[in-house]
């Protein structure tokens, strides 16, 4: 019940630490849930923490208590391993009023951070963390008036022997060999672009458009913006043509290309290098480009999306042909050292994934009975199948190709019956995933069973699965349960955490108050004067790149701590403390740093365009771009589809 309270007898409080919210805020029908936390095993072990009895929610603007409720202990007081704490937790779900609030502990006069409650209090997040790929665009100049003053910068790897005539890594000093592989995105905080990944990361942007048409808006600041077409599709562009142009003439699809580094991008002059062709690229990239021709194809692109799916088609010919042409990069065993720094090569499982997803796409968008077939008698090998109906979060992809086969008109009714009760009873029923969350499994309401390296984008995942439930219509009875079990991830990312952090840098603008201020990146890089660290540098990093996160498996290099070469490169080993993240329990295994070698930060800290697009997907069903009118116009067709410009034909209006 919500209870006025009034403001009498309120006093200044100190903020304390240990109360945790979703710094960002929460919408009105949302659960809200603040967790009051105490430690006990960790860096911080020697703190501790007793909280009052009754938790008031506070109207930051004036003062007055709008709802008082009781803590409630979780776990019975015990220690929960994950994180080294003991736990409270303050439902306020009653709070539905939109404002700015804080939470109050009356006993201590302590309180939380201010948030925000309001029906677009993810909007301008999301917009953020999309225009990170702006900033990670290949060979785009970021002006000033779309990358802010702060972060413009030339376009990268425009100069000779880079993107645009680049040479094979396995014939350096032959003019024949250079290919225009120009586009696409800096992978993570290495330049690299690696053809697998940036095929999935097009593949979650066209799933992202697709399930919440509304999230979208055409004002992210970026040159596309106002052009009428929704600006992840603008941006998703950006990566199918860099795909496009790695195809070959025969349909394969060149694996990788190595980029020179340096801060800021633009000044990066060592020559790009590009990889051979081999199955799973081709494999990938014609999934993206099938489930591309069918988007675009909405919005209007008929040729472009008839380009597409020809596409597709011809690099599944190329990959029926060559099932198992391998490339491993920066490998010694291929004589392919130095090319790339992360392994884009799959394992046979791998390739047999990329096989069924492709067929999945080119069944849904050309009703090939052979694309059914394939699909069929190869389904069973995913994963959820063969681990008694284990819906893993590192299997998601998968999972998801199997969902999409059920929404097919012509697929097979009994197999796309058995997809979904296996789905169903494996994200319901399973411990590790929706019953952890009703179980109270985790303190902080968004349990994982593993922290590895790149949790982050493992947690955004995980709430996606839930969401899966509405997305796909498997949340008959369940819908605000799985809604619930899916908004909780989005809230641990957001600070509901034990490090009371935002895992997104550079926040503070958007409503953060302590977000991440350094992750590795290149550009970003340890010791820039102008862009490591918020409020040591002049800038800090660009806002809104999520971070991997929590890694209890982070050590320092193997060299460490004296056999690193000289005697002042192993007193990097002690240049700063690396406990945490080291030796901690696995949600403590996190530390804000951007310290390279031999210290290793990227473990931790490193951003990822597949971290990303995750997360974007999962926090666009949290929110809806509203009073949009179409106005229409008497302007020519939607698009010059020699560029892809879009002229105007209607006029989108924010009201």
């Amino acid at each position: 019940m919500l209870l006025i309270l009034g403001s009498a007898g309120l006093m200044a409080q100190d903020i304390s630490k240990y109360i945790v919210i979703d710094q960002f805020g929460y919408q009105p029908g949302s659960r809200k849930v603040a967790v009051v936390r105490d430690p006990q095993i960790g860096f911080d072990a020697a703190e501790s923490f007793s909280p009052g009895t009754w938790y008031v929610v506070v109207n930051a603007k004036n003062g007055e208590k709008v709802y008082r409720a009781k803590q409630t202990i979780w776990g019975g007081g015990a220690i929960d391993a994950s994180s080294g704490d003991k736990a409270w937790q303050f439902d306020f779900s009653e709070v539905t009023e939109s404002g700015t609030y804080y939470i109050l502990d009356e006993e201590r006069n302590v309180r939380s951070y201010e948030f925000e409650i309001a029906h677009n209090v993810y909007n301008e997040v999301l917009r953020q963390a999309m225009r990170s790929f702006f900033y990670q665009r290949v060979g785009f100049r970021k002006e000033a008036q779309y990358a802010g003053e702060h972060w413009a910068d030339g376009a990268s790897h425009v100069g000779d022997l880079q993107d645009n005539n680049c040479r094979s890594f396995f014939d350096k000093l032959n003019p024949a060999s250079e290919k225009d592989v120009s586009g696409g995105w800096y992978d993570a905080g290495d330049f690299n672009k690696y053809t697998n990944w940036n095929a999935n990361y097009v593949v979650e942007f066209m799933k992202a458009y697709m399930e919440k048409p509304d999230a979208w808006g055409d004002d992210y600041n970026i040159p596309e913006s106002g052009n009428g077409m929704p600006d992840i599709l603008d941006e998703a562009i950006w990566g199918i043509d860099h795909l496009l142009r790695m195809q070959q003439a025969d349909g394969s699809v060149l694996s990788i290309v190595g980029e020179a580094h340096a801060s800021p991008p633009s000044s990066a002059a060592d020559p790009s290098y590009y990889g051979p062709p081999n199955s799973s690229s081709a494999l990938n990239t014609s999934a993206a480009f099938a489930l591309a021709s069918r988007v675009y194809r909405t919005e209007g692109l008929i040729n472009y999306a008839d380009t597409l799916l020809a596409r597709a088609l011809l690099a599944w010919e190329w990959a029926v042909v060559y099932p198992d042409s391998l490339f491993y990069n920066n490998n010694s065993d291929y004589g392919s050292k130095g090319l790339g720094a992360g392994q884009q090569e799959v394992n046979d499982y791998g390739r047999e994934m990329a096989r069924l997803e492709a067929a999945c796409y080119l069944f849904g968008e050309t009703g090939d009975a052979q694309f059914r077939d394939y699909f069929d008698n190869h389904y069973q090998k995913a994963r959820i199948f063969a681990n008694n109906g284990y819906a893993n979060p590192f299997e998601a992809l998968t999972q998801e190709v199997l969902l999409y086969y059920t929404t097919l008109t012509d697929g097979t009714p009994a197999i796309q019956d058995n997809i979904r009760n296996v789905y169903l009873n494996a994200v319901v029923n399973g411990s590790e995933n929706l019953a952890a969350y009703t179980g109270n499994k985790d303190p902080y309401l968004a349990h994982t069973k593993t922290y590895t390296w790149g949790s982050n984008g493992v947690k955004s995942s995980q709430g996606s699965m839930n969401y899966n439930l509405i997305t796909f219509g498997l949340d008959e009875g369940i819908t605000a349960l799985a809604r619930e079990g899916a908004e909780a991830y989005i809230h641990n990312l957001h600070g509901v955490n034990p490090l009371n952090m935002v895992y997104l840098s550079n926040m503070y603008d958007y409503g953060a108050d302590n977000s991440v201020n350094e992750f590795f990146h290149a550009w970003f890089s340890n010791g820039s004067p102008l862009w490591d660290r918020v409020g040591e540098s002049t800038y800090g990093p660009a806002p809104g790149y999520l971070t991997g996160g929590p890694n209890p498996r982070y050590d320092w290099d193997g060299c460490c701590p004296s056999g690193c070469g000289s005697s002042s490169v192993n007193q990097e080993c002690f240049s700063e403390s690396i406990s945490p993240p080291r030796d901690q329990p696995s949600q403590k295994s996190y530390k804000d740093f951007n310290t390279s070698w031999p210290l290793n930060s990227w473990e931790i800290s490193e951003n990822s365009c597949g971290y990303q697009v995750r997360y974007i997907r999962l926090l666009s069903k949290f929110v809806t771009v509203t009073n949009i009118t179409i106005v229409p116009s008497e302007a020519g067709p939607l698009v010059d589809e020699s560029s892809h410009d879009l002229i105007i034909r209607d006029k989108l209006i924010m009201l």
